[in-house]
This record gives C-alpha cells, structure tokens and sequence, in this order.
C-alpha cells in the first residue's frame, strides 16, 4: 500500500532536481541560523506497523524542516532521532505523540537523548530498513 501512495506522488512529483536540491541546501543553512540545534531519539508504540506510519514520519519531517531518520522494530514499535532547531523539533516531536499516518494508532511515545548539539549530524530525514 504505501508503496503505491509512494509511486503515485512520484509521478505526480513534478521533475526538477535542481530545484530541490537548491531548496535542501538554502533549508539546511537556514537551519543552522535558527537558534539551538536540537537531537532527540524516538520510539512510538501502538498500531504503528502496516499503516504508513514510516512513510508519513518521513513526508512531516520534511515539512516541518528537520532531518534524521526512522525505522520499524523487531517488536512493532517504531523508533528513530530527529534533529533540527529547537522549535521544529517541539513540532515534530509533538505530531509523533499525537497525530502519526491516518491509520495508526498511537498509544505512547517516549523521548529519550535530547540534547543541544553544535551541528546536524544528518543531510536530510530517512526511512532505515
């Protein structure tokens, strides 16, 4: 399923790399001017696995601006570590508590690691396998 939604969005996606690339790199640098860099790990439980939630993780953290990465566990939970400034890191950290892909569930989800860091650690935000 989120494999059609994602080849669905990437014929409609319009072609310009260039452009992207150039909108990653001016987002990137305006990241790092917008106060304190923030890290912070992740882990969701409830009705997480199935449902796109990797999928739509991805698509928010790419919206709000922040950049890290996000994977399913072995026993149906799903964890993963954003970083970003401070703000839109509170963003998405709130949207993995409460709102999550339009099929999930979302019973808990613990924060762990957060701290102040001098740099981003990451060039964009990923899905691991």
């Amino acid at each position: 399923m989120c494999s059609l939604l994602l080849a669905a969005a990437a014929v409609a996606a319009p072609r310009t790399p260039l452009l992207s690339l150039r909108l990653l790199r001016s987002g990137l640098a305006a990241m790092s001017t917008a106060g304190p860099l923030k890290s912070v790990d992740y882990e969701v439980f409830g009705r997480v696995q199935g449902v796109c939630f990797r999928m739509y993780t991805e698509g928010e953290a790419k919206k709000i601006g922040v950049v890290g990465w996000v994977k399913n566990t072995s026993k149906g939970t799903v964890t993963g570590q954003v970083q970003g400034p401070e703000e839109k890191v509170n963003s998405m950290k709130s949207w993995l508590s409460k709102v999550g892909s339009p099929s999930s569930r979302i019973d808990r989800t613990d924060f762990s690691n957060e701290k102040t860091i001098s740099k981003l650690e990451y060039s964009n935000f990923s899905i691991r396998y």
